[in-house]
């Protein structure tokens, strides 16, 4: 009897190749991080040094970490996620790991950084919408919920997920004497006032502009079920 060959998904095919890229980088970052030079002394101009490698290591253990998040998610509270929300997902960990930190995309793309955070507020406002959506309807939990309110549960969730974000970039600025949040230019010379703020109330806004768009469109697409719904329901309980 001839053996099926077994047939993966585009989820599991995405998921490997991501995975895979984390490790390689992982292990690509723990050797630089030993054979590049301290701060002070990179002989090229724009030389990584080893606080750069550090943070490409911390961001590649990250990105292994919390690629395994929504698997994690679906087996405690029993949810189905469905496989474009994984797709999506993990091509944004790709493309702002290993494309922006190891190939530094940050630095050769124009504006990748706003282009990221753009598309990163618009996914997490969907993955609040679709966690809400899928507790809204599952029997076993007592909620139901408003179009509205899931909505604008997906937009906060979103900006609380980028306000968290930000968090983490200022913490590391401060620990390890980076420049993620943009407070000073390359030379060194420190911005003052709105100038120092212009990167993180950017990527905020970005943020929030990209859930905003997503919320919407998942308001509307809701209000419409609803209606179908409802009218479903009158014309079952129409005389014959």
């Amino acid at each position: 009897m001839r053996k099926e060959k077994k047939r993966y998904s585009w989820k599991q095919i995405i998921g490997v190749i991501l995975f895979v890229t984390l490790i390689l980088s992982i292990v690509y970052s723990a050797v630089s991080l030993f054979t590049a030079p301290s701060e002070g002394e990179a002989v090229v101009e724009f030389q990584r040094v080893k606080s750069d490698y550090t943070l490409m290591l911390i961001q590649c253990i990250g990105g292994v970490i919390v690629m395994f998040v929504p698997s994690f998610l679906e087996r405690r509270w029993r949810i189905d996620i469905p496989n474009y929300a994984y797709i999506t997902y993990f091509i944004f960990l790709y493309c702002a790991i290993y494309l922006g930190e190891i190939r530094r995309f940050y630095f050769v793309v124009p504006h990748w950084d706003t282009y990221l955070h753009t598309f990163s507020g618009g996914m997490l406002g969907a993955m609040g919408f679709s966690l809400v959506s899928i507790l809204n309807d599952n029997e076993k939990v007592p909620m139901t919920l408003s179009p509205f309110f899931i909505a604008m549960f997906s937009m906060c969730f979103a900006l609380a997920a980028g306000a968290i974000w930000e968090i983490y970039e200022y913490t590391l600025d401060g620990l390890m004497g980076l420049n993620m949040q943009h407070y000073h230019l390359v030379d060194g010379t420190p911005l003052m006032g709105r100038a120092a703020l212009y990167d993180t109330m950017k990527d905020l806004i970005v943020d929030a502009l990209g859930a905003l768009v997503v919320s919407v469109i998942g308001y509307i697409a809701l209000k419409r079920q609803h209606r179908r719904l409802e009218m479903g329901k009158a014309n079952q309980t129409e005389p014959a």
